[in-house]
Formats: structure tokens, C-alpha cells, sequence
């Protein structure tokens, strides 16, 4: 198995859990708290959405789905358009009220534009720096591997809070 098989497969694997978390789930429940300073399950996949594509764009040196592809003016959230979700407040989080079959539509785009990206990559590219604000300087593997585990993070979320609705 190659690197950019590893990544894929990693992201592939996310893929069905975000599917799986937006299954059947209407607008009030994916805009559902489980108290005033909790992410929703429709903010925590548009933020995991958004990071992916923001990260995955920068390292590939493209647009950003959420702006080319027009996301950022069907979901006409009151938020910036370069707006990915990282420090939100909670009035910020409260205000990603989203649809599952939109929300589900939009991550597949970003999780295409990551699959073809990755598909390209060698080893060799992985130690290329794609962030040198950062002390040591931020690799693309490091940026992926980051990528994945906030992926990886919020979709676990997601899935409890989905847990706690099936059961009330």
C-alpha cells in the first residue's frame, strides 16, 4: 500500500461515517444542542467539511470547494465566506443551521477534490512544508495526518450526539 492509498482510505473510511451520521436526520436535529455551549451535529460536519477543504485546497494550491463550486451562496449562512468554523462562539455555532442532503452533498465534493489530490501524491511530497508559521514547519504528511484526526474527532462527536437522539 502506497501513502496516497493510506490517505485515501483514511478519508474514504470517514466518508461513511459522515454518511452514516446525516442518514435520516432532519434540519432540527442536526441544529440540535445538547446544551447552550455544545457543537451541533450540523456544525461539527460543515466544520470538518470546511477545514478539509481549506487544508486540502491550500496544500494543493486550488479553490476552495466551498467557493468555486458556489456551496458558500446555497447554504447562505451569516458567516464570512473564508469561514471554516475554527474558534466560533457559540451564537456562531448556533447560526450553522444546514439540511443533511446538502451538508452530505458538500463534504462528498470536498472528500472528491481529497480523494484526486492524494491520488497524485508520493512520498517524497509528503516532507514538502506547506505551513512555515509553525515551529517546527508544518509538512504536507503532518497537515493531512492533522486533517484526518480533526476528521476523525468531529465525526465521533457527531455520532454520539446521534447516539443520544435515537434514544430519546
Amino acid at each position: 500500500m502506497t501513502s496516497a492509498e493510506l490517505l485515501a482510505d483514511s478519508f474514504g473510511r470517514i466518508r461513511e461515517v459522515v454518511h452514516h451520521v446525516l442518514d435520516g436526520l432532519t434540519r432540527e436535529q442536526l441544529a440540535l444542542r445538547l446544551d447552550s455551549e455544545a457543537n451541533s451535529i450540523g456544525w461539527l460536519i460543515w466544520h470538518l467539511s470546511r477545514i478539509q477543504d481549506d487544508h486540502v485546497a491550500g496544500a494543493a494550491g486550488t479553490e476552495q470547494v466551498w467557493t468555486s463550486a458556489g456551496w458558500v451562496d446555497r447554504f447562505k449562512l451569516p458567516l464570512e465566506p473564508s469561514d471554516h468554523g475554527y474558534g466560533h462562539t457559540s451564537d456562531q455555532v448556533e447560526s450553522v443551521v444546514v439540511d443533511a442532503e446538502p451538508l452530505r452533498q458538500y463534504y462528498d465534493a470536498v472528500h472528491e477534490a481529497t480523494l484526486a489530490y492524494v491520488a497524485g501524491l508520493t512520498d517524497a511530497d509528503l516532507d514538502r512544508v506547506v505551513d512555515d508559521r509553525w515551529d517546527p514547519p508544518v509538512t504536507l504528511g503532518v497537515r493531512l495526518v492533522s486533517v484526518i484526526h480533526d476528521d476523525v474527532t468531529h465525526t465521533g462527536q457527531a455520532a454520539f450526539i446521534r447516539g443520544i437522539l435515537e434514544r430519546r
